[in-house]
């Protein structure tokens, strides 16, 4: 006598002279209620001992767990429904499949849980800025997805899964279509993470996008960029491989940030010093061993000249812009924010139609932003107030105003 026997011979003692239907009720009321029980105890009782054993209160772990446990319901169905009475054969094959293609589909979801419990782990590591996984991760899920869905479809189907298998080999070249952009994607992380290009927390710039700011995640298909303005830029990860982009680590791991700024000098102001301007320059500290040396050079130049009777339109002579140029390389010199291992410069750019560019060019000691622009602005401000001591003016394209008062002249 098989277990479907005994079932319905408990169910007709019972509920005697019952009709076919009302048994078949009865024993599918038996059957959901057997595995709403194993339910309960399962979650409520066995999950609950086994994560106070794993000291664990992760809300990943706490997913998988119960996830797992859904399985054991499923289960009792499957193996009780074949004794219930007076059920077309036709249900419980169709059950039996259903059942195992959920318990596929359940299993996957906790392999999926603990794929992110790998990351979790993973990114609390102090490397794994540098060396993140996620996209590895979400390939092996795609990988994991793909494959359950084929084990599914076989269950359901009661074909054996290298039956299905065989006939994706016509379909590889729909596969490939459908999966460029993960390959392509796949191939540009694996590209970004080995040759270190990329980090999560690296200040990135792609100009072609308008992109500007931190990089906060790198997956499989996209990196997110948190731009200045607060906004999120989404980028496929394939074009940081395809197209430039500026990577601003560099200067964060150097330690300075360069100052790369211009003054437009009234090329009208230029002009050789006088005797006693240049005299009067003395009273600037920072220029006493640039006019010492100046002026030792000068005459030693000039003398060989007049021994040749040489003009004296031939001879050198000190003018405004080149102490000034050596006044703001000593006053940098002397500024504790600026580094002095890295390169300065104070030079003279081709002249324009706004005037004599005049760069400064150095780095900070600082890579903060908010300081880096307050020593800029400090340095500059500076400068420009101390131009009249040296007769020079800044170049200023006429106002409105300026013609107006032309006007009243």
């Amino acid at each position: 006598m098989t277990a479907a026997d005994i079932f319905a011979d408990l169910l007709h003692n019972l509920v005697p002279n019952a009709s076919p239907w009302l048994e078949t009720t009865v024993g599918l009321v038996l059957l959901l209620t057997a595995s709403a029980l194993v339910n309960l105890i399962v979650k409520k009782v066995i999950l609950r001992i086994i994560t106070q054993l794993l000291l664990s209160d992760s809300p990943i772990m706490a997913t998988i767990a119960a996830r797992l446990a859904n399985i054991f319901p499923a289960l009792i169905i499957s193996g009780g429904i074949g004794m219930v009475p007076h059920l077309p054969d036709i249900i419980p094959v169709v059950t039996r499949n259903v059942v195992g293609a959920f318990v596929i589909l359940t299993i996957t979801l906790a392999l999926n849980g603990v794929l992110n419990l790998v990351n979790e782990l993973y990114q609390r590591r102090p490397d794994a800025a540098s060396r993140p996984i996620k996209g590895y991760v979400q390939l092996m899920k795609i990988a994991l997805f793909v494959g359950a869905t084929i084990l599914m479809i076989a269950v359901l189907m009661e074909q054996s899964p290298l039956y299905l298998l065989s006939g994706l080999g016509a379909m590889a070249a729909v596969v490939m279509l459908v999966f460029k952009d993960t390959i392509l994607s796949l191939v540009a992380s694996v590209q970004l993470t080995s040759n270190d290009m990329v980090r999560v927390g690296d200040w990135i710039a792609i100009p072609a996008l308008n992109i500007d700011g931190n990089v906060i995640d790198i997956a499989l298909h996209t990196v997110k960029v948190q731009n200045w303005d607060k906004t999120i830029s989404t980028v496929p990860t394939q074009k940081l491989i395809s197209d430039s982009f500026q990577n601003w680590r560099g200067m964060s791991e150097a330690g300075g940030r360069r100052i790369k700024r211009a003054l437009l000098l009234d090329q009208n102001s230029i002009r050789f010093l006088t005797p006693e301007e240049r005299e009067s320059m003395h009273r600037f500290a920072a220029l006493d061993t640039y006019l010492e040396r100046k002026r030792a050079e000068l005459e030693e130049w000039n003398a060989k000249l007049v021994d040749a009777g040489k003009a004296e339109v031939n001879t050198r002579r000190i003018t405004n812009i080149g102490t000034f140029r050596a006044y703001v390389y000593a006053y940098l010199q002397d500024r504790p924010d600026i580094r002095k291992d890295m390169t300065l410069l104070v030079r003279q750019l081709q002249p324009t139609a706004q005037g004599l560019p005049l760069e400064i060019y150095c780095f900070t000691k600082t890579t903060s932003w908010n300081e880096y622009e307050g020593i800029q602005s400090d340095i500059f401000d500076h400068l420009i107030a101390l131009l009249p001591e040296f007769g020079l003016r800044l170049y200023q394209q006429p106002s409105g105003l300026d013609l107006e008062h032309l006007k009243i002249s």
